[in-house]
């Protein structure tokens, strides 16, 4: 009989101890608009493994793909009020919430990857004070390939874009258009093809990745690598679901970050250099602009980057002096 009552004392101990354990488990969803393909949906999905490893399972993080969980413009919001407990968004979208998202936006500030990456870092410290005002926890970002212009006539001056159906997708791109005399119309990426193909758009400024990754040599013929800018998709997370996590596990989070931080900027190097290729073995001309192109656009990018200025007041000429003093 005692033998009988110590098992089932010893049965209720375990039943209660795993119940514990399995309460103890916090899930989290990550919510971001990229196919699952993508580069950056690759990186964050080896973040997501990293987690559940260092923390031995007891973090659980579920990434919803192809804007599956919220719409694009919608994810930001999402993590600031709880809806989502981690997401990813295009920095640049919310310029017009505030500047700073907008610094790496700007035409011809950055180039390549290595000034691309000193002006994060002289962003970065704003960025993460603004982000925490907001109630968020910058994990990483990772940057996507130089922006190029695609179009399907021949373009060998700002004057070729003149009264083109031009894609926008932050307030630079749009401000762009506007100098060169297109026609802006916002398109989101998950319906570029299809305004392409009904005759919505017929030019935009993306990185190589969007390009193949959306198959725009099927709508479009020529590809101009201007490098006009090196934007950043931002990972974020809920302050509040992140400071009620364990130290423990809160260190493993920021370790987890900043491998994928690196791991991304060493692949989005790599992914510009295989698009390029996917973009010409798709039948599109791959060129680089020329002088006069260069130039026009050169104008363009310092009244862009005044008038940028202008309005991100201190905190804009904070991150640009820091900037110019890293190069």
């Amino acid at each position: 009989m005692k033998r009988r009552i110590f098992c089932a004392t010893a049965t209720l101990i375990a039943s209660v101890g795993f119940a514990g354990a399995a309460a103890a488990q916090t899930k989290w969803d990550f919510a971001t608009a990229y196919p699952a393909h993508n580069f950056h949906s690759k990186n964050n999905e080896q973040f997501v493994k990293d987690v559940d490893a260092a923390t031995q399972g007891k973090l659980k993080i579920t990434p919803h793909f192809g804007a599956s969980l919220f719409k694009m413009p919608e994810i930001k919001r999402a993590v600031q009020t709880g809806n989502a407990q981690m997401g990813e968004f295009f920095l640049v979208s919310f310029q017009n919430e505030s500047q700073i998202f907008g610094v790496d936006g700007l035409p011809f500030l950055a180039s390549n990857y290595d000034e691309a990456f000193k002006l994060y870092q002289a962003q970065k410290p704003v960025l993460q004070e603004l982000l925490d005002k907001q109630g968020q926890v910058l994990l990483y970002a990772v940057a996507w390939p130089p922006q190029g212009i695609y179009t399907k006539k021949p373009v060998s001056s700002a004057a070729d874009l003149k009264g083109m159906k031009w894609r926008v997708y932050s307030p630079t791109t749009a401000r762009i258009g506007e100098l060169v005399g297109a026609q802006p119309a916002t398109i989101q990426e998950a319906e570029l093809s299809q305004a392409l193909a009904t005759g919505v758009i017929e030019g935009l400024i993306t990185s190589s990745a969007t390009g193949a990754d959306n198959k725009l040599f099927e709508n479009l013929k020529y590809y101009y690598n201007v490098q006009a800018w090196i934007p950043k998709n931002a990972v974020t997370v809920s302050k509040k679901a992140f400071n009620a996590l364990e130290k423990s596990d809160q260190t493993a989070v920021l370790k987890a970050a900043a491998a994928a931080e690196a791991r991304g900027w060493k692949e989005s190097r790599e992914v510009d250099a295989r698009s390029l290729a996917t973009l010409k073995a798709g039948g599109m001309s791959v060129e680089e602009p020329s002088v006069q192109l260069k130039a026009d656009l050169a104008k363009v990018g310092e009244t862009v980057v005044k008038e940028w200025l202008d309005k991100a007041g201190a905190d804009g000429k904070t991150v640009l002096d820091y900037y110019q003093a890293a190069k």
